[in-house]
């Protein structure tokens, strides 16, 4: 059963059109046939039925002239013998040479023909010996026209093989022909005896009763057989038998009859009387026999309607018949094919690449011109045939699933305006939040408040990055940015310092460059959401290495994990998800961070490509363009900021004192983290104060850090009378002292490492002593891998 709509059309149109060309194409072979019978018929009418016939003729012609010389030889019967071998001898050859000389195939006649065809030409060949054989002796007469009369009976049994032939229309019958050369035949065998008879001067009994039956015979033949021929034979027969001739013929048959055998049946009829009558009956019947026989097929054209007859006419009117219905056929089968074809093209399209593009940009938050994507035709409703009704229904159906979606997406538009402005508020809030926390740490000197207020700072941090996730999916920039370059190593570890699990990130080698401001805070949060990815969805116990340097086209930053990595198939559609910028769809909770990732890397032009990791895992690669870099550019003193705007700049400090594992290479010097500034805070404003150098490491193993007078002054203002130092002993009325988060950082390092020290030293751990948690313990209450937000890797 064919499938295609193109292949059911062909079949269901080709199946009356073949059942035409088959009966077209039977009656063309059935007249090709006829046509080829009747070539044949000719072809053979003239290698072997007319040398057959004349050479039985001339056989029978023979027989007479010989049995009148063997029974009374004289010079003039001798003379009439001679020319009538002669005339046998050229009937023989033309007959052998009509036999050499054809081309049909004689077994396709009859499978006997071949055989009888052989016999005769052997006795041709043989009749110079059987003109010696039989001329003297006792029934020397008999003998010699028994001897002819077995050829004789030899060449009409040829005939008889030849009869099978298909005559033309019109013709008579070739069996009732050869019943007539039979008949023939008899009344040629009864001038055979009479005539030696009449030259012997008496008829012997044998010769009686072979005359009387030879003339039983052909009478009897010609009675029944006559009727039979066609009509234009059958008259030419009957005004031979209705003739005087014949009339005369059949007197003295009787009248030899009558006689009875002697010399009264030898005298019964003069010779002169017999041998006239017998001569003219016996030539007329030759011309009759032949006429009958082939002069029909002699005379017709293989090409003439007369020949071919109604199947000529079906021949043509069929191929007639055949060319019109295949016009017809492929002309209507073509428009319709082209027609549903169209349809289904169109319904293709719609359902695979117009509709499903379309519904992404509605759900993108872009705009889509119904009109223009599914255009209503223009003669649509009248004069429409079904195939233009149904394409006018899926047109129909496509602008109302637009329609439909464009709603929706409106209605979605409103809520995500909701959305951005409750995730402003909350980014808002969190920016207070976190100056507030900053406010408190900076005034408490309890190690264990300050690492709750530390761990309460960084989910801060990250609520806020979630809450700016939120702002970005909306299709809205957040609130934060910076005016000015910053070091590319800042921007590294404060996207690490947004991940909940940061203490298993390296930073391993970070190229010396500077981004610009513009491209800071977008750039940071991309790389916290695929850092925040790879810590995940790897073990607990492996780490994930950040490094970054220089290429020849920008900038690459590589994150690597050592998870259980990621198939083929996954890598692809997550890559698909990052770079195209219509695959965004909000619905799709399990994939918001690489919707985010994508909006992001948009924004920046930056190339985000998800790889199989050497370590198992995944590598997220980050190819950062040239214009986002901002090497050379003047260190401007204003553009220092405090960190705690820039994703909080106490991360790397406060992950130290945490026991985090966040490391730079041995190669690379430690620079200072620069101070960066915070983003308008209406209810806290900041101010903007030099940072002294980060200080050393506090080392674990040694001593408590001793305090280093104006270590953390600048270096014009050190040894100033008239500055005062920043520390000084505090009472109860003394407010507490405002220190930089450099020195709060250092602070808390060698508290950190005291009083690891001091319980190493101490008994087992007393829960009422509200000692903190291990330095490689989780800072955070969050489950290690999981996202509160609901975030995961693709």
């Amino acid at each position: 059963m064919p499938r295609s709509v193109r292949s059911k059309i062909v079949a269901l149109l080709m199946v009356p059109v073949v059942s035409l060309i088959a009966l077209w194409a039977f009656a063309t072979v059935t007249s090709a046939r006829s046509v080829s019978d009747l070539n044949r018929l000719k072809e053979i009418d003239t290698t072997l039925v007319i040398p057959v016939g004349d050479f039985i003729a001339a056989v029978q012609d023979e027989r007479g002239a010989a049995a009148r010389a063997v029974a009374a030889p004289d010079a003039e019967r001798q003379q009439t013998l001679r020319d009538r071998r002669r005339a046998t001898d050229a009937a023989a050859t033309a007959l052998r040479d009509g036999v050499n000389g054809g081309s049909a195939d004689a077994a396709d006649v009859d499978p006997q023909l071949p055989g009888r065809i052989d016999r005769l030409m052997g006795d041709a060949a043989r009749l110079t010996a059987l003109r010696a054989r039989h001329t003297t002796g006792k029934d020397a007469t008999d003998r010699t026209t028994g001897a002819y009369s077995e050829i004789v009976d030899h060449g009409l049994a040829t005939l008889g093989a030849l009869s099978g032939l298909q005559n033309p229309p019109g013709a008579s019958q070739p069996r009732i022909v050869l019943e007539l050369a039979r008949a023939r035949d008899a009344l040629s065998r009864e001038d055979a005896v009479l005539g030696a008879a009449q030259a012997a001067g008496r008829m012997s009994p044998a010769q009686f009763d072979a005359f009387t039956g030879a003339a039983h015979t052909q009478r009897d033949l010609f009675a029944g057989a006559v009727d039979d021929l066609a009509p234009a034979d059958a008259a030419a027969y009957h005004r031979i038998l209705n003739g005087t001739a014949y009339r005369d013929l059949r007197t003295a048959e009787d009248a030899v009859r009558d006689a009875g055998p002697g010399t009264r049946a030898a005298t019964a009829v003069p010779a002169a009387n017999w041998s006239d009558a017998h001569g003219a009956v016996l030539r007329a019947l030759r011309t009759a026999e032949r006429s009958a026989g082939t002069a029909a097929a002699r005379t017709a054209d293989p090409l003439s309607l007369g020949t071919l007859g109604g199947s000529g006419l079906a021949v043509v009117l069929g191929l007639a018949g055949v060319l019109l219905s295949l016009l017809i056929s492929v002309k209507i089968g073509r428009g319709l094919v082209i027609e549903l074809e169209e349809l289904r093209n169109s319904a293709l399209r719609v359902a695979g690449r117009d509709l499903p593009r379309s519904l992404r940009r509605l759900y993108a938050g872009k705009s889509v011109d119904i009109d223009a994507v599914a255009p209503l035709p223009a003669d649509r409703g009248t004069g429409r045939d079904e195939v233009g009704q149904v394409a006018e229904a899926l047109v129909a159906v496509h602008r109302t699933a637009l329609q439909a979606a464009a709603d929706r997406a409106e209605a979605l538009s409103g809520i995500s305006g909701v959305y951005v402005s409750l995730a402003r508020r909350s980014q808002l809030l969190l920016h207070r939040q976190l100056a507030l926390l900053d406010t408190m740490e900076r005034r408490t000197e309890d190690p264990a408040e300050l690492e709750d207020l530390f761990r309460l700072d960084h989910l801060t941090t990250r609520m806020r990055r979630h809450a700016e996730s939120l702002i970005i999916l909306s299709g809205a920039a957040p609130g934060r940015g910076w005016r000015h370059p910053v070091p590319l190593l800042d921007v590294v570890r404060a996207a690490v310092a947004e991940v909940e699990d940061f203490a298993r990130v390296e930073v391993n080698a970070v190229a010396e460059v500077r981004l610009v401001g513009g491209a800071v805070a977008d750039l940071t949060h991309l790389l916290a959401e695929l850092v925040e990815n790879a810590v995940t969805f790897s073990a607990p116990h492996t780490r994930v290495q950040v490094q970054a340097e220089r290429v020849g086209t920008g900038l690459v930053l590589e994150i690597h994990d050592r998870g259980l990595g990621m198939s083929t198939e996954a890598l692809e559609e997550a890559n698909r998800r990052i770079v195209d910028a219509d695959e965004i769809d909000l619905l799709d909770t399990e994939r918001l961070g690489l919707f985010v990732v994508n909006r992001l890397a948009h924004r920046q032009q930056a190339r985000v490509t998800l790889q199989p990791s050497a370590y198992g895992g995944v590598t997220a690669v980050v190819l950062l363009p040239d214009d986002v870099l901002a090497e050379g550019a003047p260190d401007d003193g204003g553009a220092h900021v405090e960190m705690t705007s820039l994703y909080h700049r106490r991360r790397p400090a406060r992950a130290r004192a945490l026991g985090a594992a966040i490391r730079r290479p041995a190669a690379l010097p430690a620079a200072p983290e620069p101070p960066v500034r915070t983003a308008p805070a209406p209810e806290a404003p900041m101010t903007e104060r030099p940072a002294p150098p980060e200080p050393a490491r506090a080392d674990l193993d040694g001593p408590l850090p001793r305090r280093v007078r104006q270590a953390s002054l600048a270096p014009a203002l050190r040894d100033d009378p008239q500055h005062k130092p920043e520390w000084v002993p505090r009472t109860e009325d003394t407010p507490a002292p405002r220190r930089s988060p450099e020195q709060a950082r250092a602070t808390m390092a060698s508290l950190r490492a005291g009083w690891t020290r001091g319980r190493a030293a101490t008994a087992p751990h007393d829960g009422a002593t509200g000692a903190a948690t291990p330095d490689d313990a989780n800072p955070d209450d969050a489950a290690p891998g999981h996202d509160p937000q609901g975030e995961t890797t693709p």
